[in-house]
């Protein structure tokens, strides 16, 4: 009897002797970093908006070739569009929408304008007829008013560039924005959008 519980001793000890150690408890997890929030997506501009860039098929830096391959010609070429058209032309391509008008300067189109019934609106919901107060808010610093030529205030001009302007006049070739010509009740009259003819406040000067 003794013989066979020395034996069964011994069999439990070798066997305590082949088994693994136990593993050491796992420590606790380190807290995942905070991840930055996700900005939200920009809101997408009216596929059919006027903008620094262009409207449509048109776009700033185009030739007047091109211009009317995608809109037609003039539509009222009995019109004058400036005191010298081969420096400086204006005018309503015959598919292009009602009020819209292009600026073409030495064969290259520089600026295209909104006016008088024009229905189309900037890539920011603005048109013509639209408060000049609405304009200012949705722009913020973004945009700068300047006075009108003619008109006492609140008639203003509101410039916003989006890339290549500055402070007073702005002559780079390259700078893009929009101008909303206020009048005198406060509302847009005209809305210029493309290079720095979008300053202009008499046709092609």
């Amino acid at each position: 009897m003794i013989r066979t519980l020395l034996l069964t001793s011994a069999v439990i000890a070798l066997a305590a002797c082949g088994a693994p150690d136990p593993e050491p408890a796992s420590a606790p997890a380190a807290p995942a970093a905070p991840q930055p929030a996700t900005p939200p997506a920009a809101t997408p501009a009216p596929a059919n908006s006027v903008s620094a860039e262009g409207w449509g098929p048109l776009r700033i830096g185009m030739t007047r070739a091109e211009v009317e391959t995608a809109l037609g010609a003039d539509s009222n070429p009995g019109a004058v569009g400036g005191p010298d058209p081969e420096a400086c032309d204006t005018f309503h391509p015959a598919r292009a929408p009602e009020g819209l008008t292009v600026m073409v300067e030495k064969g290259v189109l520089t600026s295209i304008w909104l006016a008088r019934a024009a229905t189309l609106k900037t890539d920011r919901g603005f048109g013509v007829g639209d408060q000049a107060s609405a304009i200012k808010a949705a722009y913020g610093s973004a945009a700068s008013a300047s006075p009108h030529k003619y008109s006492e205030p609140p008639a203003e001009y509101i410039t916003a560039w989006s890339s290549g302007g500055g402070a007073g006049y702005v002559q780079n070739p390259a700078a893009r924005g929009i101008s909303y010509h206020i009048g005198n009740d406060g509302r847009v009259q005209m809305v210029a959008a493309g290079g720095p003819s979008i300053q202009y406040v008499e046709g092609c000067a």
